[in-house]
């Protein structure tokens, strides 16, 4: 779950075709054209990580020139042939307005249009999975991870905060409000790191500190899979640069939802509030990506949190440490050792 002030703090193209879930309604459409690709607009991952430019305002929503420019083309994988925006790994289950749907293979809005943010969570959901796959975790080495079809509300929470639950249905929730947060590639990606950890452990938020944690990988999650899709991009430890401009008006205040550099140490940085104390993890983590490499990082994360059962950072750090010995070597898990002690964890 994001908070709001004070710390504000999912290539290859998918052939699989799943039913169609489309309402009633949908029978008056016309049916879409048969595409060998779907393309559409989205910000890789936002407009101020791709431009650099913190002087970029929300503006009430508004289209102009220097955020539409930011957008780029991608390809829409999995999509199940309905017109609309449901495939293999995300479904855009609500949303205000229109509903997306499309018989041409393309869906290109700019971000005043709020099927532009239906396009941002069905390519980001859909991209954070292809990299999990990507990482091995299809079922062979390593089991899916949150592989099932993730049902995403766009703009329907009234609230500018976004959040993923299990209850009563598992979904994430993108609200509205500055910034809309599903225009932020990063809002996407935290949340689905929350969604990571409800699919591989029932326990995982066992603990006051796996609260923290979890808030800390989100972070972590939007910095990886940004990078593994976008490449290397501005001010990269700085998460949710468009998000975050509502809240301070100062450019060079270095405008962020939460940083992965921050200096804080465990426990003594320790205050109780889990998006606080989560970067503590999140610069951990980002630690451990530079010490050993994203993909292995990532996957010695991925692995240790396995049936968790939540406890302390120290304790899923030994874990993440052991993963990384199992899977790489002693060498690599003495460093992942050090890339936890630098934060005080173990």
């Amino acid at each position: 779950m994001l908070p709001r002030r004070p710390l504000r703090l999912v290539f290859a193209a998918l052939l699989i075709l799943t039913a169609s879930l489309g309402p009633a309604t949908a029978l008056a459409k016309q049916a879409p054209a048969a595409c060998d690709h779907v393309w559409g607009k989205v910000f890789n991952a936002n407009p101020v990580a791709t431009s650099g430019d913190t002087s970029l305002r929300d503006r009430k929503d508004a289209d102009y020139a220097a955020v539409n420019a930011e957008r780029v083309t991608v390809e829409l994988t999995g999509l199940d042939g309905s017109g609309y925006l449901r495939g293999t790994y995300a479904i855009i289950v609500s949303e205000t307005g229109d509903p997306a749907f499309e018989t041409d293979c393309t869906y290109e809005y700019t971000r005043h249009d709020d099927r532009f943010e239906q396009v941002m969570a069905y390519y980001w959901v859909t991209a954070s999975q292809m990299y999990l796959r990507g990482l091995g975790f299809d079922g062979s080495p390593f089991p899916e991870v949150n592989a099932d079809r993730q049902r995403v509300r766009i703009n329907q929470w009234g609230l500018d905060n976004s959040f993923a639950t299990r209850h009563p249905r598992d979904e994430m929730r993108f609200g509205k409000g500055g910034v809309d947060d599903a225009e932020d590639g990063d809002v996407i990606l935290h949340e689905l790191g929350h969604q990571i950890h409800f699919s591989q452990s029932d326990t995982f938020f066992s603990s006051p500190e796996a609260g923290a944690i979890s808030e800390g990988f989100g972070d972590y999650w939007a910095f990886t899979v940004s990078k593994a899709v976008a490449g290397p991009q501005f001010d990269e430890a700085c998460i949710a640069k468009w998000d975050a401009v509502s809240y301070d008006s100062n450019p060079a205040n270095g405008i962020c939802l939460r940083r992965l550099d921050a200096d804080l140490t465990y426990p003594d940085d320790l205050v109780g509030q889990v998006h606080a104390d989560g970067r503590i993890w999140s610069h951990a983590l980002r630690n451990l990506h530079y010490a050993i490499g994203q993909q292995r990082a990532d996957t010695a994360i991925l692995v240790a949190q396995f049936d968790w059962t939540g406890s302390t950072m120290t304790a899923l750090a030994n874990r993440i440490i052991a993963a990384v010995d199992d899977l790489f070597g002693a060498a690599e898990a003495d460093d992942a050792w050090d890339a936890f002690h630098e934060r005080g964890i173990v």
